[in-house]
């Protein structure tokens, strides 16, 4: 059969050998079933569009076969590869329509548990618990009669966290262990599989149980080698870098981080906002302010919530007033997201928004906004029990008693939870509990226990790599942050001079030679113009490094243009539908899946109908460049620490690059052969 090969080669999971044999065929490849292969192979070779082009062919090829079964076969896969990578829900509300319509006359067939496996998370995803756990419970039972084992595994996943979103959660993870066991012991195929260890670790994610989520994530890594496929390998890098973020160090999480969003872009649409907020939140732990700023503002650019992180940017640049209005909005008026990777409903998806209010409170002296906060994060943390909310609830109850003046409450309160984040294994938590119970050591007056205290926090946050963290605490613990490095006159001359493959550098009195490093020459560049802001790209380029650097990319390419205006016309379709039911909510939903559309679409197309370009390099460089700068600052340092000080106290890094020194000094550096 001319199929043969084709479907050997997806059995193996060699998809772009799939491709070609399709190609290769003729007729046979327009075909039902070599439009499913194409589009499984499409898939799994990260063309997302191409699959899902494939999909609706399929469908036009079971109408026109009259074999409504294959039709909607077809119709619910193309919602369930839109609903896991898209997050657009209107589109795929209008496929299940579809689906539904073509089995309603139809014998019991697979196709009627693959409609209820998929609306068991679109239902889910929009919200409505009680009909998602009724398709649920009719895709287990479907499936185990027909013989369709992913809808008996999606089934029970999905009951599983409809359990545990409504408060019976350790019904709900009695599930999810259940499921485990059949993934770990191979018991469903590999796109099931991936996406289910996907929801096992989200969901735990979302409950703060960050040491089963630890356990599901490493069970999951071992897995995805030889076995994951299409997006999950990259979903598989992003629970990952979650829990490189609980544990440190930092850089490892960013750069796992960042290989997830390189892996997942050829895949997700409005969903990448997801990788881009782990991004965000890796970076402002580091004290890359920048670039959490970024990541953040991209995530919000693919219609995806960034707060709190964005929130405790604005908190840490200074912006109080506008962090505050920032959180209070996003408790107020919470994104409604259909969303795997985090709560999409509920309480506690608000969890971290009123962690994040009590930090920004307590830094207004607003007793008030941080006593109410707080009450709302303990109520939840006692409805959905757990160590890590217990902790946050804790935390929240330590910085409010300060506010309160209760220090001696406060201490209480604060211990616990040095002790639980401790135990737990996450340091930069732990840290932060550290540095509030400190305070409140302060303001009983035992000042030697609040040093011990910001001695361990400074230790822990200089091995996890917070390094603006650390100079805080550094600082606190000296009692003075001096504005001057101690060895350097308010007028001083300087050197930072190539010679050969090494570099003397002079200031405040010393001359050291050390060898000339790509982040000393980056520096040099800035120090020969200071003030002025270069690009990182330009940095790179002006090394040679940007040879084989690939060129801009269009923001979208045709296929996924002439897509996305075909799932324009399913929302308006959804729009219409759902205003003729007067679901006035369904309808608001829809819309921000139209507005998301038009936005990419507008992003992509200039003036005229010309493509925007956009460059597929500069995160990465962003990056290299500022790990460069802090690998050959944290060199110069053990040679001349006076000048390292210096120098990374007045390096701004970020896809923008200066040498800011201090005003009152006035440093003339001497930068013999570096190019102005």
């Amino acid at each position: 059969m001319p199929l043969d090969p084709a479907r050997d080669a997806v059995a193996a999971g060699r998809w772009s050998e799939v491709l070609d044999l399709l190609d290769a065929v003729g007729e046979d490849a327009h075909s039902g079933e070599g439009w499913t292969l194409r589009a499984q192979a499409a898939y799994g070779s990260g063309r997302l569009e191409e699959s899902l082009a494939a999909w609706e062919h399929a469908y036009e090829c079971g109408l026109g076969a009259d074999d409504p079964g294959g039709a909607a076969m077809a119709a619910s896969m193309l919602a369930m590869y839109l609903m896991m990578d898209t997050g657009m829900m209107a589109p795929v509300r209008i496929w299940m329509r579809r689906a539904r319509q073509l089995i309603a006359d139809l014998p019991d067939a697979p196709a009627h548990a693959v409609v209820a496996m998929v609306a068991t998370y679109e239902r889910f995803m929009s919200g409505d618990l009680t009909a998602a756990s009724a398709y649920g419970q009719q895709a287990i039972e479907l499936g185990e009669w027909l013989g369709v084992g992913p809808a008996v595994v999606i089934g029970r996943t999905a009951i599983a966290r409809v359990h545990i979103l409504t408060g019976d959660v350790d019904r709900g993870l009695e599930l999810l262990d259940d499921v485990a066991a059949v993934l770990m012991t191979g018991g469903a195929d590999p796109l099931t599989t991936g996406m289910m260890f996907c929801e096992l670790i989200c969901a735990a994610q979302g409950l703060a149980l960050h040491d089963r989520a630890a356990e599901w994530t490493d069970v999951m890594e071992r897995w995805r080698h030889g076995a994951a496929f299409g997006g999950i390998h990259g979903r598989c890098r992003v629970h990952r870098a979650e829990m490189m973020r609980l544990t440190g160090p930092c850089d490892a999480a960013e750069e796992e981080a960042l290989g997830a969003c390189d892996e997942l872009r050829p895949w997700m649409r409005r969903e990448f906002g997801w990788p881009l907020v782990e991004l965000g939140n890796v970076r402002l732990r580091k004290g890359d302010l920048a670039g959490a700023e970024e990541s953040f503002l991209a995530a919000h650019r693919h219609a995806w919530t960034p707060n709190p992180g964005l929130a405790l940017v604005r908190l840490e640049q200074g912006d109080v007033e506008g962090a505050a209005a920032a959180i209070a909005d996003a408790i107020a008026h919470p994104m409604d997201i259909p969303s795997k990777e985090r709560p999409p409903f509920g309480d506690l998806r608000l969890a971290p928004l009123y962690d994040a209010q009590v930090q920004i409170a307590a830094e207004r002296n607003d007793v008030a906004t941080a006593r109410t906060a707080t009450l709302a994060l303990r109520a939840i943390a006692d409805a959905f029990h757990g160590r890590w909310l217990d902790a946050s609830a804790s935390l929240a109850e330590a910085r409010t008693a300060l506010l309160e003046g209760r220090a001696d409450v406060a201490v209480g309160s604060a211990s616990r939870v040095v002790a639980a984040w401790v135990d737990i294994g996450a340091p930069f938590e732990a840290s932060m509990a550290r540095l509030v119970l400190a305070e409140a050591y302060a303001a009983t007056g035992n000042h030697a226990a609040a040093r011990m205290e910001r001695s361990a926090a400074l230790d822990a946050l200089t091995t996890y790599g917070a390094q603006r963290w650390a100079e805080r605490v550094a600082a606190l613990l000296t009692d003075v942050a001096p504005r001057v490095s101690p060895a350097a006159s308010p007028a001083t001359s300087a050197i930072f001079r190539a010679e050969g493959g090494v570099r003397v550098v002079t200031f405040g009195g010393p001359t050291v030679t050390v060898r000339d490093l790509t982040g000393l020459r980056y520096i040099a560049r800035m120090l020969d113009q200071p003030g002025r802001e270069f690009h990182v790209l330009d940095l790179v380029a002006d090394r040679g490094d940007r040879a084989g650097v690939e060129e801009a990319l269009p923001t979208l390419d045709a296929a996924a243009r002439d897509a996305y205006r075909r799932r324009l016309a399913e929302v308006d379709d959804d729009i219409d539908e759902a205003t003729r039911m007067n679901d006035l909510g369904r309808v608001e939903k829809a819309q921000m899946d139209r507005d998301y559309l038009i936005a990419e679409l507008s992003r992509a197309v200039g003036l005229g109908g010309r493509l925007r370009q956009t460059g597929g390099t500069t995160e990465r460089a962003r990056t290299s460049v500022a790990r460069s700068i802090r690998y050959a600052l944290d060199q110069l340092a053990g040679h001349h620490p006076i000048a390292a000080s210096h120098l990374q106290r007045s390096i701004r890094t970020g896809t923008y690059c200066s040498y800011q020194p201090d005003p009152a000094l006035s440093i003339t550096w001497g930068t013999e052969g570096v190019r102005g």
